[in-house]
């Protein structure tokens, strides 16, 4: 039995906070609210009094927060004193130059940082197909990597702490644009009369049949990387000119056209950089070179 402090109490704090209770460890939590503590107490949980109760009750200590300013906020110079020896596990939600900052920080207080981000909603933490990025010393991972696990299958992606961040963030920008694509297309179809339940489980099929589309993944990895970016199937032009048409019918039917021109503008500056007989793929120079046509892999930056 481990005993790990759990501070922030939204729903991934619970979740996260429930699942290590159910694993037999003994569980101290803080939240600026305390009555968001109520079931977990119940549950065997107990509820420290103030922040530097909750960091002197465990030396592991998780933060699920808004963002990582709160943690500074909440772990106050007075509170951080305690910090000594501590190990801080942030799975708040941020950037990746902010995870790096943070580690730095802890690092000054004496403590140990790794950086997580979650990749399943919090009704999901602990269950099958659950998985969280880290990043950090992988000495420190190493050595709570089986309490992380309870949270999902632990992902250690290095020592850097902002290559938890980069990744969840990566994946996040497939995820919100997906969802935002969904709510494009429903409200597009809307403005016909169709019902949103008629259409939506067609949109989910188109979404969710992408990896087929693409098929071969490492094929399409090694042209990202090598820039290189055959033109005989869909080419830039074609698909730009459909994208064109999706500006055009959101405009017709008077709805938000933001999301469509941001994609639109990828192909236009292809085409105008002379890429318009490439395939698709060859949207990434002008998406990693910043808005130029430099072909490649970015390189990473906080």
């Amino acid at each position: 039995m481990n005993h790990v402090t759990v501070i922030g109490l939204g729903p991934m704090g619970r979740a996260m906070a429930a699942v290590l209770l159910r694993a037999g460890h003994a569980v101290t939590v803080w939240n600026r609210t305390p009555g968001r503590a109520a079931e977990l107490i119940t549950a065997g949980a107990s509820a420290a009094a103030t922040p530097a109760d909750a960091v002197a009750a465990a030396d592991l200590i998780i933060l699920s927060l808004t963002d990582y300013q709160a943690m500074y906020d909440i772990l106050t110079p007075e509170t951080s004193t305690g910090l000594a020896g501590k190990v801080l596990v942030n799975l708040s939600s941020d950037t990746p130059a902010a995870s790096r900052q943070a580690a730095a920080w802890a690092t000054g207080q004496g403590a140990r940082f790794l950086t997580g981000g979650v990749m399943v909603p919090a009704p999901a933490v602990g269950g099958p197909g659950a998985s969280v990025f880290y990043s950090g010393p992988a000495d420190v991972f190493g050595a709570h990597a089986e309490v992380l696990r309870l949270f999902g299958e632990p992902r250690h992606l290095g020592d850097d702490p902002g290559l938890a961040q980069l990744f969840y963030q990566a994946h996040l920008t497939v995820f919100l644009t997906g969802l935002s694509s969904l709510l494009q297309a429903t409200a597009m179809v809307a403005t016909a009369g169709v019902p949103a339940a008629d259409f939506l489980p067609g949109a989910l099929e188109m979404l969710t049949g992408i990896p087929d589309m693409i098929e071969d993944v490492p094929e399409l990895a090694r042209r990202l990387t090598d820039g290189d970016h055959p033109g005989d199937l869909s080419t830039v032009l074609m698909m730009g000119a459909t994208a064109d048409h999706i500006v055009r019918t959101s405009e017709a039917l008077s709805i938000d056209t933001a999301l469509p021109r941001a994609v639109g503008s990828h192909y236009d500056r292809a085409i105008a950089a002379g890429h318009g007989k490439l395939g698709w793929s060859a949207l990434y120079g002008i998406i990693a070179g910043g808005g130029s046509a430099a072909p490649g892999g970015p390189t990473l930056a906080g």
